[in-house]
């Protein structure tokens, strides 16, 4: 199955610093993709550091399997989306004991393999995953690990009071903060004219999740699709940083 691809990545209205990161493959025959989007957190530094290093590391164990050509199975997409997060984790953890500057560091990782409209899909943190349909809502593919969400499965919160809870951005697991970097894990099948949408989480915190497909049915292309997400979320003010990687499926 085809698909076009296109990502942003912007520190946004409000932020001095970027501290996401964005990557994007393809495979030679355009089967096959790679999706790759961290958030970082500690500070100035350590945000932008941590979400790099865990992007490079997976993309480094991913990559290769891009022109592998085997049977894009559950449990293979899943062998190798723990492989990489593995690595993440193991790289922002050298990181932070080798400069007590970056000690506090770490990151959300949320990553895509797509092979033949087959996808495996692993995240970590409240970075986030979504499926999207025309006529349809978006369907959120991932569970925010985050005091937040936490407190809405507990009935302690309500979900449309989340946006302005006082801890909304304080999470309960992130990449390289323990040794525990096993991720939550979803597969997917997707149909020609789905999309998935992978988001940190200042895109929804800018453009709220129903006039995404508005924002998707007016584009003429994924790239325009990314770029008329990015032009909005500036528009309305985007008090934090803004990374996205839009994948539509074609045929």
């Amino acid at each position: 199955m085809a698909f076009t691809v296109a990502g942003e990545s912007h520190r946004g209205a409000v932020r001095v610093v970027n501290q996401d990161r964005v990557a994007w493959r393809e495979s030679a025959d355009g089967s096959r993709a790679l999706l790759l989007l961290a958030d970082g957190m500690g500070g100035h530094d350590g945000g932008e550091v941590a979400s790099r290093l865990a992007v490079d590391a997976a993309e480094e164990v991913l990559k290769p399997a891009l022109d592998a050509g085997d049977a894009p199975t559950p449990e293979r997409l899943r062998e190798r989306l723990a492989r990489a997060f593995q690595a993440a984790g193991g790289r922002v953890r050298a990181a932070r004991l080798a400069e007590p500057r970056l000690a506090s560091m770490g990151t959300t990782l949320v990553a895509v393999c797509l092979e033949d409209g087959h996808a495996g899909i692993a995240h970590i943190g409240d970075s986030r995953c979504y499926l999207m349909r025309a006529g349809e809502p978006p369907v959120c593919l991932t569970r925010d690990d985050s005091v937040v969400q936490n407190m809405i499965d507990d009935g302690s919160l309500r979900p449309e009071d989340a946006g302005r809870a006082p801890f909304r951005n304080v999470l309960t697991r992130a990449v390289g903060t323990s040794e525990d970097d096993e991720p939550s894990y979803r597969f997917q099948t997707l149909a020609p004219g789905d999309a998935l949408l992978l988001c940190s989480d200042g895109l929804p915190e800018a453009v709220a999740e129903a006039e995404w497909p508005a924002v998707v049915a007016g584009g003429v292309s994924a790239r325009d699709i990314a770029d008329r997400f990015l032009a909005r979320s500036l528009e309305q003010g985007a008090p934090d940083n803004v990374s996205l990687i839009f994948l539509m499926m074609t045929s």
